[in-house]
């Protein structure tokens, strides 16, 4: 037979003892291949098993795994020739061949460029001349067969040269015959093939298929996640992986007939160093995707948190200084993804500049720019617009004047323009230039806290200077985080990435696009008069992450490092540095404390002191969290920060006047006694009888008036238990309300109904009359889009927790079906902690509980502080990804905080319990 070229012996094992293995099998049960078959396949299952464990073997030793995959193609190679053999010298003989019954056997796709993952699946091309036979499906047929008893997964297709340069008008199908490589059979047939293919279907097509390939790689992108910063990347889809590799290769290859190599670098696309960057990222991708092939056991493509530490642990990355060993090996991952998104950048930079890829528009990320600025851009020396790209003029200029490395941001945002690829080029190779002289320079500390925040789109600047790597380098505290990431499962991205979407938020907020998401904001941040400290302050709020000091400290202290040399004031400075140490502040108390409880308004007034500061620390909070990933902002958590605001504000301005308690009580129950005007007189005196005096501080005008038709709704109809269920798609939350007998396990069986049915709980509100019955209010996170459909979830677990009070259903066995947690949630440890504090609340005990979020937790949790005979008056329920914060404002049964050491010690001692317990053992 022919083959393609002299190949080398396939890996793993001898081709030629193993064809004369096969013919012994074979003469063993007297020449009939029926029969062997079984044997057969026995047989090449051990070797398949056994190549496998000497490709997992060498990669655990090397961490080549550009080489792994290599010998994994030479493997299946030599597999398939001696499949073909076998099948046509012993089962499908052509006794008499005619022209037609020749064929080629062609590896296309991802096999055709002579790489496989251990998971990757086989494409095959069965190659004929003019018309198929009988013969060929049936040798196509066998093979195929065993290949697939032998686990392999293939696709295939048989098909003539005519057909294939037919189908050709289907991009995929072209792109994965761009990659068609013989592995044996007919050389003379395949040679026609791709002369054809090259002829017919390249030529002169070269702008259409790569315009098709780009709006493929943003397309799969916009799926996979637009930022290639993701903590749980894809290393084959994602943005930065193995895919955004492959369309370089395809993209040179269709222009210059080979991959990434020496065309390009002839070409002047590619530097020789950056064709060395594309092989070590090429390298490096392909070692932490077959590590997972091999340690999954599938073609698992996602880099998920349960497979970090693995991996790292693998690659032989150890803790060290604040980074953990999964935290430094992401962190090289996400500079790998770095480069291969530089290396795109460049490629699709010099086709649009050679117009083989049409330009693209301008987006709406861009200010306008007046022609006057783009006239002023023309006559300096420094700088040029070539084809809306900013080039430099020559090659010194950043030699020249090294203030130039940031000016040139400067004047891309003034040319509304993109970066010309020899100037990407040449920052790059010149980032070296940015030393303490330049860091120290007033000149570029002005232009950069311009970019920073002197227009609407500083996100924008920010991140093309730290894709050229001069942003890492001109703020060598930001360069620390570059690529950094947290492990766990509440941070969505790298820490870089993280601060520049929360600049980008903020510019967002200013420039009105999130008003009907944020209204608070949107009108406040018109009024504050330190705009520069706030932008300061969400550009570095994250940038001690990493140490081992506490990362809000070790941010203040380089916040007051930093901010006399980007040029603010010693007040702005103080502001920048204040904000950092306090920016998590405001998200905690109004997520985890009862904002009902006016200590907690007057400890965070004391913390805040201003309106301005107020003012400062909302926007940079609302920022902060919006800008930790999708899904984490709800609306829910925006009215909490409201009404912490709100409560907060008139103590911080001097407006606040103390009113006397019983006047406050009475105003609230005057507002409901004129609300109420299809009530008489004798109705609303015996409703208002029924409630603490608390009641009317701790509650909110619209919600007596829904709790008092609650109310009546279970006298007038005779009800035990009533539920009420209301939702907000503003806030993204439905509240479900419940009228009970109350008894002290009450608010564990309504969590446990909730555990029951899935639903997550945001906070409870628990009341209760003077007539011995509950009024517990709990928040739920939203589940559906259409209030309709989130109406009949909230009305089902109402009816539920109806037939637990009456004991028509059993919440044990209920709890029982629940799910297991995710096994990415698994992937976690949390250190339980339990804080108990009486200085939070001038009435309760505070109990702080913290642990691996689990379903059912609050259920045990509240059950446990039952059994302690602690009577619970408010939870707040927060989860930080994996972490599960709940905060309990507790009294003993008569009421008093818990005072005693001993009993807050056996308290602490039953909560760990709970939180020590193993999440699979679905207690």
């Amino acid at each position: 037979m022919d083959t393609a070229n002299e190949h080398t012996p396939a890996p793993y094992f001898d081709p030629v003892a193993m064809r004369a293995e096969l013919a012994a099998i074979l003469r063993e049960h007297g020449g009939v291949a029926d029969k062997a078959r079984g044997a057969v396949l026995e047989r090449l299952k051990r070797l398949v098993t056994e190549a496998r464990a000497q490709a997992r073997a060498q990669l655990e030793v090397d961490h080549r795994g550009r080489q792994c995959a290599e010998g994994l193609s030479h493997f299946q190679d030599e597999l398939i020739r001696l499949l073909y053999d076998y099948t046509v010298d012993n089962i499908y003989r052509a006794t008499n061949p005619s022209d037609a019954e020749r064929m080629a056997i062609v590896a296309t796709g991802g096999y055709g460029r002579g790489l496989l993952a251990p998971g990757s699946d086989i494409d095959l091309l069965f190659l004929l001349p003019y018309k198929k036979t009988a013969w060929a499906e049936s040798v196509a047929e066998y093979i195929l067969y065993v290949l697939w008893d032998l686990g392999f997964k293939v696709g295939h297709a048989t098909r003539t040269i005519d057909q294939c340069i037919k189908l050709s008008s289907d991009i995929t199908i072209r792109t994965a015959l761009l990659d068609a490589r013989l592995i044996y059979g007919d050389g003379q047939l395949f040679g026609e093939f791709e002369d054809r293919f090259h002829t017919e279907v390249v030529a002169g097509t070269a702008r259409a298929f790569i315009d098709a390939k780009m709006a493929e790689h943003d397309a799969r992108h916009r799926v996979a996640g637009e930022s290639r910063y993701k903590v749980e990347p894809n290393v084959k889809d994602g943005k930065g992986g193995l895919r955004d590799l492959h369309t370089l290769h395809w993209l040179s290859k269709y222009i210059y007939g080979q991959g990434v190599g020496a065309m390009t670098v002839a070409a002047g696309i590619f530097r020789p160093s950056e064709v060395a960057t594309y092989r070590r990222c090429e390298d490096f991708l392909w070692t932490v995707r077959c590590f997972m092939h091999f340690g999954s056991g599938r073609s698992e493509e996602m880099l998920t948190f349960d497979v970090q530490p693995w991996m790292a642990q693998q690659l032989g990355y150890n803790d060290r200084g604040g980074l953990r060993g999964v935290e430094r090996f992401m962190k090289h991952y996400f500079l790998v993804a770095k480069d291969v998104g530089d290396l795109t950048t460049i490629l699709c930079s010099a086709l649009e500049m050679q117009q083989l890829k049409g330009t693209p528009a301008i987006g709406s990320y861009f200010r306008p720019s007046s022609w006057k600025q783009r006239r002023q851009l023309r006559t300096r020396t420094d700088f040029r617009v070539e084809n809306d790209r900013l080039n430099v003029s020559d090659a010194d200029v950043f030699r020249r004047d090294p203030v130039n490395l940031v000016r040139f941001f400067s004047a891309a945002h003034l040319s509304n323009s993109f970066l010309h690829p020899d100037a990407i080029r040449l920052l790059r190779q010149s980032r070296l230039l940015i030393d303490d002289n330049l860091r120290n320079d007033p000149e570029a500390n002005r232009i950069f806290l311009e970019l920073l925040s002197g227009h609407e789109n500083p996100e924008m600047s920010l991140r093309r200077m730290n894709e050229a790597g001069v942003l890492g380098r001109f703020v060598p505290e930001f360069g620390r985080v570059v690529g950094m990431t947290q492990f766990n499962m509440y941070h969505s991205y790298t820490v870089d990435e993280h601060l520049l979407r929360t600049v980008g938020m903020l510019a967002d907020i200013e420039r009105g696009g999130a008003v009907d998401e944020l209204p608070l904001a949107t009108k406040i941040i018109s009024s504050i008069k330190n705009r520069r400290a706030l932008y300061v302050a969400a550009f570095l709020h994250d940038i001690g992450k990493g140490r081992v000091e506490d990362h809000s400290i070790v941010g203040a202290r380089v916040a007051r490092k930093l901010g006399p040399r980007f040029g603010l004031t010693a007040a702005e400075t103080e502001t920048v540095a204040w904000l950092i140490e306090q920016h998590l502040t405001m998200s905690n108390i109004a997520h985890s404390r009862d904002l009902s409880d006016p200590k907690t308004i007057r400890d965070f007034a004391d913390v805040v002191q201003s309106p301005e500061r107020l003012k400062l620390l909302l926007l940079l909070t609302v920022a902060d969290i919006r800008a930790v990933g999708p899904g984490v902002w709800n609306g829910w958590k925006g009215q909490l920060l409201r009404t912490l605001y709100h409560e907060t504000e008139p103590l911080v301005a001097g407006g606040h006047t103390q009113i006397k308690r019983s006047e406050r009580v009475a105003e609230a129950q005057d507002a409901l006694r004129r609300e109420l005007t299809d009530w008489t007189q004798e109705e609303i005196d015996r409703y208002i009888d029924q409630h603490y005096p608390d009641y009317w501080l701790r509650t909110d005008a619209e919600h007596r008036i829904e709790h008092a038709r609650l109310l009546r709704k279970a006298e007038q109809q005779g009800l035990a238990v009533a539920t009420d269920t209301h939702t907000d798609a503003f806030t993204a939350i439905t509240e479900l309300t419940i009228v009970a007998p109350n008894h002290p396990r009450l608010l564990a069986l309504l969590a446990g109904a909730c555990a029951a049915t899935g639903a997550n709980i945001a906070g409870a509100h628990i009341m209760t009359t003077r007539d011995g019955r509950a009024l517990d209010t709990f928040v739920l996170n939203r589940a559906f889009e259409t209030d309709e459909d989130e109406l009949r979830r909230g009305q089902r677990i109402g009816a539920l927790i109806e037939r637990l009070l009456r004991g028509d259903a059993w919440l044990d066995t209920l709890l029982a079906e629940r799910a297991a947690p995710p096994r990415r949630v698994l992937a976690f440890t949390v250190e339980p902690d339990v804080i108990i504090n009486n200085a939070l609340s001038d009435n309760y005990t505070v109990i702080e509980v913290a642990g691996r979020d689990r379903p059912g937790l609050l259920y045990e949790l509240t059950s446990t502080l039952s059994d302690l005979l602690l009577d619970i008056t408010s939870a707040h329920v927060t989860t930080f990804g994996e972490k599960a914060v709940d905060v309990f404002y507790v009294t003993d049964l008569t009421g008093k905080k818990i005072e005693r050491e001993a009993r807050q010690d056996a308290i602490r001692e039953r909560l760990i319990a709970v939180l020590d317990r193993d999440a699979s053992d679905g207690k």
